[in-house]
């Protein structure tokens, strides 16, 4: 059962733990690469930003973008800020994002994302908590998949495999991870490839952060995923 109040909770914490890593850089190190190609640090930051603007509009009920066009701009435009400025507008727009996940509403009602995919109100708010926590990791500053919670990664793996469900390029696939937890993906029919590692291995591989290294499909190769 998706509990809104505790994903809100984790929100603000793992917001928290990402604005205080990233007052430890400087201006030079937010304009250098981060582990998305072609984004700089600075580009992942002005994302969570405006990501959070986004969720905004979501619970109010309006689009969540004006355009694919107008969020890449924005994004691009507010990269190159210095580091001040992208901890006061990450500050100011999680705070916003809280504000109005304040407002009583009904939490099991459908709401709108982007490219027209529905989901419910209540789980917008762990939505924001992948945002910000695959970000932090993304910025490649000391904040890897294995500090995740163990609960957050077992969450996000279940998330990824429902959204691999039935996918045409993905074939069927049982993922065991060695610390306890099995999810199925991928296509329906078949014999599903039976795919094993670590829980930070396997959520990295289903996110595209990483290439399975620390996987095992027994004699079959890794299937390549597409992107999300």
């Amino acid at each position: 059962m998706i509990d809104h109040v505790h994903d809100l909770a984790s929100v603000r914490d793992a917001t928290q733990r990402l604005l205080a890593a990233a007052a430890r850089l400087d201006n030079a190190a937010v304009a250098a690469p981060s582990r998305l190609p072609g984004w700089s640090r600075g580009h992942v930051l002005a994302h969570v930003s405006r990501n959070a603007d986004a969720l905004v509009n979501v619970l109010a009920g309006r689009p969540m973008y004006a355009s694919a066009e107008l969020r890449d701009a924005d994004i691009e435009r507010d990269a190159p800020r210095p580091l001040d400025v992208q901890l006061r507008d990450l500050e100011e727009s999680t705070a916003r994002f809280l504000e109005q996940a304040a407002v009583p509403a009904d939490w099991s009602r459908t709401i709108t994302m982007r490219n027209g995919v529905t989901d419910s109100a209540s789980r917008v708010p762990f939505r924001r908590l992948i945002e910000v926590e695959l970000h932090h990791v993304d910025l490649g500053i000391g904040y890897e998949l294995e500090d995740l919670s163990d609960e957050f990664t077992a969450r996000e793996i279940d998330f990824l495999a429902r959204r691999f469900t039935g996918h045409p390029d993905v074939p069927a696939l049982t993922l065991t991870a060695t610390g306890g937890g099995q999810w199925s993906t991928g296509r329906t029919e078949g014999t599903p490839i039976a795919v094993t590692g670590p829980a930070p291995a396997l959520l990295g591989w289903l996110a595209g952060r990483r290439d399975g290294t620390g996987l095992h499909a027994g004699a079959e190769p890794l299937p390549a995923l597409p992107p999300l």
